[in-house]
């Protein structure tokens, strides 16, 4: 129970902020690896919008991740670089909230 004790600690704002985050993110991170899948067995695909409104929703660090482990979309260096800038956007607004 004392592993759970911070997270307890925090305003309730900050615990559903916390979850949702970490449940968007774990939804990115199924869609890459789907995706993945989809495009090795020759089926329609996710479309790159999904993948895009689950990123800029709070996933990006799921679809990074996503994309390292399934070794997927890492040859389009554009989208790693939006993934990357909204990650950094996402992080930024999550700092500025917090720290109201």
């Amino acid at each position: 129970m004392n592993n759970m004790r911070w997270f307890l600690e925090l305003n309730l704002f900050t615990q559903i902020l916390l979850i949702y985050l970490a449940l968007i993110n774990l939804i990115s991170f199924f869609f890459i690896g789907l995706d993945k899948m989809k495009a090795q067995l020759d089926h329609s695909r996710v479309r790159e919008r999904t993948l895009w409104l689950f990123t800029l929703i709070g996933g990006s660090l799921g679809t990074l991740l996503g994309m390292r482990y399934f070794r997927h979309k890492t040859q389009k260096l554009s989208f790693q670089a939006v993934v990357a800038t909204i990650l950094v956007l996402q992080v930024w607004i999550v700092y500025l909230i917090m720290n109201k």
